[in-house]
């Protein structure tokens, strides 16, 4: 059975994935003032970045319209299966059902389409869309692939993240979950895990590095006892590759995952985390 992986653009891909010739981003727009682009293969990190500080560090997204995703569902293959960031903080995933729907509608044939739900972004996408091909290639049967996969995400992954500055997150209205005393000192350094979709703040410090160090400690303390030697830890940065190989190398010192990969993030994951940003996932 031939199969096809759809991942939308928060998904930060290896230069391995890129090479797949089953995989098709749909991006997702970025605007900062009268500056709209796609979220796509021409995303220039540093040169957003610096639009976005001078634009007060203010920016915007908007999610696939269901269209881009009924239209990735075309093609000679008999199963689709489609990953989206978290629908707790996009309106992504509804889109992608949509397409889906769209797509049964239009052409009514026998192709097996799921849309997956990460409950995050990022480097756990990544990690996701990884395990799909993997499990793809081996020949697994679609409603298999579906039942491992959703427990995959749900179970068996993990994110954390740290940010220099959580202006972008505040100003486009993504922190609804967070206390209202964090909220008071948001110039602190916050670290947050992704939880159930949504954000959890699991600590803080005055300094950045301070606060890495203690998201490190917290991700290692969970993956304690663990075999970890076929695990994945995918760390993704803005602008700031030193950082991430300092935690990389803070994490390798308590948890010796068995591949460690470095990105940047995408065009929406670099707008949210903005610059100085570090999100670290991992399979365990």
């Amino acid at each position: 059975m031939s199969y096809k992986i759809v991942v939308d653009s928060c998904c930060d891909l290896t230069a391995e994935m890129r090479g797949w010739e089953n995989l098709q981003v749909v991006p997702l727009s970025l605007k900062i003032a009268d500056y709209e682009i796609f979220d796509d293969e021409n995303f220039d990190q540093d040169d957003f970045i610096a639009r976005m500080k001078a634009n007060s560090g203010k920016a915007k997204s908007a999610c696939p319209a269901p269209d881009a995703f009924k239209q990735a569902c075309e093609g000679d293959y008999d199963e689709v299966y489609v990953l989206t960031i978290t629908d707790k903080l996009s309106g992504t995933y509804n889109s992608a059902l949509q397409g889906k729907m769209l797509y049964e509608e239009e052409f009514n044939d026998n192709k097996k389409i799921h849309v997956f739900n990460s409950l995050a972004t990022s480097g756990l996408e990544t990690i996701v869309a990884q395990e799909i091909k993997k499990l793809g290639d081996e020949g697994k049967s679609f409603d298999d692939m579906v039942s491992y996969i959703e427990d995959y995400i749900e179970n068996h992954t993990g994110l954390y993240f740290c940010l220099d500055s959580l202006d972008a997150l505040k100003q486009n209205g993504r922190l609804f979950a967070l206390a209202a005393g964090l909220l008071e000192k948001i110039h602190l350094k916050l670290i947050c895990k992704a939880k159930e979709g949504n954000i959890s703040p699991q600590g803080k410090d005055l300094t950045i590095n301070r606060a890495l160090v203690k998201m490190t400690k917290l991700i290692t303390d969970e993956v304690a006892g663990k075999d970890l030697s076929n695990k994945k830890l995918v760390i993704t940065h803005v602008c700031c590759k030193d950082r991430a190989e300092f935690v990389a190398n803070k994490i390798a010192e308590r948890a010796a995952f068995g591949e460690v990969v470095i990105l940047k993030t995408s065009g929406l994951n670099s707008l949210y985390a903005s610059d100085g940003g570090i999100i670290v996932s991992y399979s365990c």
